[in-house]
Parts: C-alpha cells; sequence; structure tokens
C-alpha cells in the first residue's frame, strides 16, 4: 500500500548515507545544542538531504525531525515523515561505526513505513504495516524475525546512556537473562531485534524523542518483537510533547517485556 513511499525512504537514505559518510571520514566540528547533545555537519547535511528528496516526493506530507525547527504545521496533516538524519551523534563523534539514520512514516498518529539505515554496515533495515519486515544487505533483501526465546534472553543496553536504574533493573532479573548486556547504540538496538540477535532492551530515561524509536517501533512489531512503554501501552506518534518522557522496553515477545 505504501510502496512509494517505502522507495522514497529508502532513496533518501542511501543519498544521506553518501554525505554522512564523507563527513564520517574526514575531521569535523562537534557543536553542543541547547538540550546539552552533539550535532555535526552530517546531522545538518543529512537532514537538508532527507527532506530535499522527500518534500519533493511527497510535497503534502508534514514533517519532524531532530534537526529542523518544529511547527504546528504538522498537525494539520494526515502524514509525516518522523526523521533523525543520524541517530547516536556521540557514536558518530567517537566513530565506533554504531549510528543510524532513521526514517518513518506516519498516518494517523500510526507508523505505516519504517526504515533503519545503517551507513557502516552497508544495510538498511525496513517494513511496511502488515508486510512484514525486511534487511537490505548490499542490495539483497531478506525477510527478518525476532527470536524465539523464553528464557536466557539476550539483552542489550546503551552505549552511552546506561544509568544505576538499568544497571539495578538487569541485576534484579539477572537470572531470565544470559550473562551481561551488551553495549548497543542508536537504533541498532531495534534492528538487533528484529533480526533475532538479541531480545531485550530497557530505556528507564526520558532523553529519547519521537524519532529515536518510530522507525523502530514499526519494524520491531512487524519482526514478531513489541515496543511498549513502561506503563505497557503502546506508543503515538506525532504527539504535541516528542519526548518520550518514560523510557520504553523492547523485546523479542509480548510476553518477555518485562517492566517491572
Amino acid at each position: 500500500m505504501y510502496e512509494k513511499e517505502l522507495e522514497a525512504a529508502l532513496h533518501a537514505a542511501k543519498e544521506a548515507q553518501k554525505v554522512i559518510l564523507e563527513v564520517y571520514a574526514k575531521d569535523f566540528d562537534v557543536e553542543i545544542k541547547s538540550d546539552n547533545s552533539p550535532v555535526t555537519e552530517a546531522d545538518k547535511k543529512a537532514d537538508e538531504m532527507i527532506r530535499r528528496e522527500l518534500g519533493k516526493a511527497f510535497p503534502e506530507y508534514g514533517f519532524l525531525t531532530e534537526e529542523s525547527k518544529d511547527t504546528d504545521e504538522r498537525f494539520s496533516k494526515r502524514a509525516i515523515w518522523i526523521v533523525d538524519p543520524v541517530d547516536g551523534t556521540k557514536e558518530f563523534v567517537s566513530k565506533n561505526g554504531q549510528f543510524t539514520t532513521n526514517i518513518a512514516l506516519c498516518v494517523d498518529n500510526e507508523i505505516v513505513v519504517g526504515i533503519i539505515n545503517v551507513p557502516c554496515q552497508n544495510k538498511i533495515y525496513y517494513a511496511v504495516k502488515g508486510e512484514g519486515a525486511y534487511v537490505l544487505d548490499n542490495g539483497v533483501a531478506t525477510r527478518i524475525h525476532s527470536s524465539d526465546r523464553k528464557d536466557h534472553l539476550r539483552a542489550m543496553r546503551s552505549v552511552s546512556f546506561f544509568n544505576p536504574s538499568e544497571a539495578e533493573f538487569m541485576e534484579t532479573h539477572k537470572a531470565r537473562f544470559e550473562g551481561e548486556a551488551t553495549p548497543i547504540g542508536a537504533a541498532l538496538k531495534f534492528c538487533m531485534i528484529a533480526e533475532g540477535k538479541f531480545d531485550y532492551f530497557i530505556r528507564m530515561s526520558g532523553g529519547t524523542k519521537e524519532w529515536d524509536v518510530a522507525s523502530g517501533d514499526l519494524i520491531v512489531s512487524e519482526a514478531g518483537g513489541i515496543l511498549i512503554q513502561p506503563d505497557g501501552t503502546r506508543f503515538s506518534y506525532n504527539r504535541h510533547d516528542v519526548y518520550n518522557r518514560n523510557g520504553y522496553v523492547l523485546a523479542n515477545s509480548p510476553e518477555n517485556a518485562l517492566v517491572k
């Protein structure tokens, strides 16, 4: 149903990847924004590229992106693109390769197309609502599924934002997990769940925003996993308050979505 939108989003991500990797390969300046998060030339140029490509393809759609000024105009649109041009800027700056580009299409507060591009791996994870989740690896598309593990869950933790509350949670539930949690950056966590390589992640702080989770929400759901808020509810999108203030839980199945 959203084939043209998926095609346009994939094209925009690939074009943005060229800009991102050009900056990544050289020395670059790092600015600190008002919310104390870093931003680079790659964030800004990729945002411009994605907005230009998607705006040209679908001029009637609105935008919510990390690097552009947010306005109330998006609330007049039935469909908007939710974009994080470089998710994991701290990982980009440290040059560990664990950063992504996230592009989601939201229609009537629900994500219907989601892609996560991993520039350093030349992989794109994507999903269309009701059509399954896929990884495009060097041009070859393969359907992916979350794992069917019920115990010995393979857990992840944030590279840059792992906090004492999360450490305490993992210790309390250590009988459910296999070893220590593995640090994974940016939206790669969603990809790892969707591909069946990991099974669990919890974020107990409120620093993320819609563009951090929107595309991953659909990809994980279409692969058989789940993203929920700590109160057990699903996210809605194109909200007035774009912060995910209570964190989130990501799991390979609803049964494994531990929240306490």
